[in-house]
């Protein structure tokens, strides 16, 4: 399921006495959520205005309604959502949100080898960590020599594995 909202981050804790808050970034990097000046609450129901600017590996973020430390204190451990329409991907790029939950289908036997847990990024490509049915994990590399079609709609991510992907054969 395709959701309309998207977790970008957590309000962590305050910055100094004027209500800034820092902010746990859960995007590609504090830039890129630092970019956005409309955000929301509570799953997306409730729409915020802010000011934000990327501070080493966090994000600074002010609300126009919060000047005060102990105001700002109030909204620690809230999660931040931006809104998919907002942004615009890459033909080809997905949320990491839209792959967890998708299954691994062979793309010629149709077997369905597992479900997508979590993505890992390594320095050359991203790996996709997979949970069998007999609870065991397997990794794969996010490469166009075993990644066929990612349909995020249809619920699947088509493969190719390469010999010893799934088992200890050369």
């Amino acid at each position: 399921m395709v959701k309309k909202f998207l977790e970008c981050g957590k309000i962590v804790g305050t910055h100094g006495v004027r209500g800034e808050m820092r902010v746990e970034c859960w995007c590609d990097s504090p830039q890129f959520l630092s970019q956005f000046k409309t955000l929301y609450l509570n799953n997306g129901e409730e729409k915020i205005k802010v000011k934000s600017r990327a501070h080493k590996n966090m994000v600074l973020m002010k609300m126009p309604s919060i000047d005060t430390i102990e105001q700002a204190d109030t909204l620690r451990g809230k999660i931040l959502y931006i809104k998919r329409s907002d942004i615009k991907l890459e033909e080809g790029v997905n949320f990491i949100q839209d792959l967890i939950g998708l299954s691994v289908v062979d793309s010629n036997t149709k077997e369905v080898y597992g479900v997508v847990k979590d993505v890992l990024h390594t320095g050359s490509n991203d790996v996709y960590e997979m949970k069998a049915d007999d609870a065991k994990m397997y990794y794969i590399p996010a490469i166009p020599d075993i990644i066929d079609e990612v349909d995020v709609e249809g619920g699947e991510i088509r493969i190719t594995p390469m010999k010893g992907l799934f088992s200890d054969e050369d």
